[in-house]
């Protein structure tokens, strides 16, 4: 039995989820999101010693910088992806699938690495995380259904502000410590807010999906 044939005998029995996936463009930059994950968090929990400099007993590392930056352009990649899957067309399943995923991944890495660091609370990880698995089962309950719930505007929003409080926890609240704001902070309590919320709202647009017996 050929491949070819094979993998339509899959499509035919599996066809929700697609068995044999054709990785396009866009899912190929999904991927490679994935697979930078590792870069991000080496810089985070490995001390590379480069420079340092202190403001209001904050102190920034070169390896923070470093790993803001680069974090900053993986999570680039979530627009990027999207971009190319509608200029191109080529939204699919998979794609709609693997594109939270990959934040969900990403987020949780760095959200674990920032409590490593110290710069986190655990209770803040243990919330957040928490809300990304319980999406997650929603996600695979519409699946079996035959449905894929594609991310939400409030989503994406809650998405964005996650990154920039991270981003102002990896470089310990620079440049806002030279005016002692304590910004990070502030985006810290945005973020469980708009990460709650946007939870909330997920299983409020899908409540049918959810059936409870009395």
């Amino acid at each position: 039995m050929g491949i070819a044939h094979l993998c339509v005998l899959l499509r035919a029995k599996f066809s929700v989820i697609g068995a044999c996936v054709t990785l396009n463009l866009a899912n190929r930059i999904t991927i490679a999101r994935i697979f930078f994950i590792p870069v991000v968090i080496s810089l985070l929990l490995i001390r590379y010693q480069f420079w340092s400099f202190t403001i209001n007993h904050r102190t920034t590392t070169g390896s923070e910088i470093l790993a803001a930056l680069v974090f900053i352009g993986v999570a680039g990649t979530d627009a990027l992806d999207g971009y190319v899957a509608r200029k191109k067309k080529q939204i699919t399943t998979f794609g709609k699938f693997l594109d939270p995923l990959a934040d969900k991944l990403l987020v949780s890495a760095v959200l674990i690495s920032l409590v490593e660091m110290g710069r986190l609370g655990a209770w803040v990880a243990i919330v957040i995380i928490s809300r990304e698995f319980v999406v997650t089962g929603l996600r695979l309950v519409a699946a079996a259904e035959g449905i894929v719930l594609a991310a939400s505007r409030i989503a994406k929003w809650k998405t964005g502000i996650q990154i920039v409080t991270m981003v102002a926890l990896i470089i310990n609240n620079f440049p806002f410590s030279f005016v002692a704001i304590p910004f990070d902070t502030i985006m810290v309590y945005i973020m469980v807010a708009i990460t709650i919320y946007s939870g909330i709202d997920y299983f409020v647009k899908n409540k049918q999906l959810i059936n409870v017996e009395m």
